[in-house]
């Protein structure tokens, strides 16, 4: 089935990734002989699929590890973001340059230039925008790949089922896969989450989940481009490129509330759409939702999302137990009188997006298969996806029936020159959802 909804830099640039790993890199030393890789020169080899900020920086953390790694394959659709990925990776790795040993033509651009890439590494890194991570992952998968793939893993109910799939054959091979979903390796959210199971706050009845801030990056069009190349250059404002804000970034406060729970919503219903950011140049995606996700045991996740200008920044989760309050980004457990009874010391928390390749590469080099985030990431993304389709259409949506919809939001053909999904009006203005007219059913 492939059916269409009807309307009537990455999560951070790479200047802050930098800023973050500074301290991870200088400290990392190399272990030349120190790893149980058992490739034929003991040597792990990355390909990094999508050169733009983050995989630069994804990129950066993999060859900070204490493993035995070298990234020796990029790939982008675009040269210019190819390039500006390779220098910036020598810049920021400072006396470790020796491990980027990309060869010119091992430098591949394209649409398919993922395969080429893939096909050199033992350890593939996926960063491109997220409409392509289904089609990359089971590339990576068929070839025997491990895999570090960022968030979120696809951005229509088809690309969760393919992830999915791949997923259980990534087990069958024994591959490890790490999901870009750094709050599952940052110190004071495993702590906080592993009080919550033991009961801390006794049963969890209800949650709050917060992904407010400005918004992120605008590219104008510029003469030349075709309409795909312009939708690929500005990815976060095109559903089927980004999913929409609250795929792209407010997954991650979805993914705690998830692990929280140990479970993920059976439907969901709520509001959003466009009051600030109107213009043409912000393409089909909201500005703010606002999403009731009711679980299977009734606990109800009051969750929103905001990219507005001049108002309240918060990213944030809240868990409400018959025992007391979790509150997250402050890593501080209360009981119901507000009484402190479990505070984590910051002073120790470790640098979450450099731990998820520290914990990758050393359980690579081990032979230690254990990551399997693809099903957690694919379950967390479609939490998103029900969200979305919730705000978009203003129903009441249940899981089971999205996730089994067929709806896919992609292209039929990759290429510069073909068709995107959608296309702009005769004033340059593409079709954006309206609830109580968006049909998904």
């Amino acid at each position: 089935m492939n059916q269409k909804p009807t309307f009537s830099n990455s999560r951070r640039d790479f200047v802050k990734t930098s800023s973050l790993l500074a301290g991870g890199i200088l400290a990392a030393p190399l272990i030349s002989q120190a790893n149980f890789f058992s490739g034929a020169d003991n040597t792990i080899k990355v390909a990094l699929i999508g050169c733009g900020g983050r995989g630069t920086g994804a990129a950066v953390q993999a060859l900070s590890t204490k493993q035995n790694v070298q990234l020796v394959a990029m790939a982008d659709a675009f040269k210019d973001r190819l390039d500006g990925s390779y220098n910036n990776i020598l810049e920021a790795l400072e006396d470790k340059k020796s491990r980027v040993q990309v060869k010119e033509e091992n430098k591949f651009t394209g649409f398919d230039a993922y395969k080429k890439a893939i096909a050199l590494a033992d350890v593939v890194i996926l960063a491109t925008p997220p409409g392509f991570r289904p089609i990359h992952f089971e590339e990576a998968i068929s070839q025997g790949k491990h895999v570090f793939m960022e968030k979120p893993v696809a951005t229509d109910p088809a690309g969760v089922q393919r992830v999915l799939a791949a997923a259980e054959k990534a087990k069958a091979k024994k591959l490890n896969v790490v999901v870009g979903l750094q709050r599952r390796y940052q110190a004071s959210y495993r702590e906080l989450i592993k009080r919550v199971h033991d009961g801390a706050i006794g049963e969890i009845t209800s949650a709050q989940a917060w992904w407010n801030n400005d918004g992120v990056w605008v590219h104008p069009r510029q003469t030349g481009w075709t309409e795909m190349e312009y939708q690929m250059r500005n990815w976060y404002y095109f559903v089927w490129l980004c999913g929409d804000h609250i795929t792209e970034q407010h997954i991650h406060n979805l993914d705690v509330i998830n692990w929280a729970m140990d479970a993920f919503p059976v439907k969901a219903q709520g509001m959003g759409g466009r009051q600030v950011r109107t213009g043409k140049e912000y393409g089909q995606i909201y500005d703010h939702h606002f999403v009731e996700f009711q679980y299977g045991n009734g606990v109800v996740l009051n969750s929103q999302c905001r990219h507005q200008k001049g108002t309240m920044s918060k990213v944030d989760e809240l868990l409400i137990g018959t025992k007391g309050k979790v509150y997250c980004d402050a890593a501080r457990i209360v009981d119901n009188k507000g009484n402190v009874i479990y505070q984590f010391d910051k002073k120790t928390e470790n640098q979450p997006y450099q731990n998820e390749h520290d914990e990758l590469f050393a359980a690579i080099a081990k032979g230690d298969y254990k990551f399997w985030d693809a099903e957690r990431g694919a379950r967390s993304t479609m939490t998103s996806i029900l969200g979305r389709m919730a705000t978009y259409s203003g129903q009441n949506i249940e899981w089971d029936k999205a996730i089994n919809s067929g709806i896919n939001i992609m292209p039929a053909e990759y290429a510069f020159n073909a068709t995107p999904p959608v296309l702009p009006d005769a004033d340059g203005f593409y079709p954006v959802p309206e609830p109580g007219q968006t049909k998904f059913f």
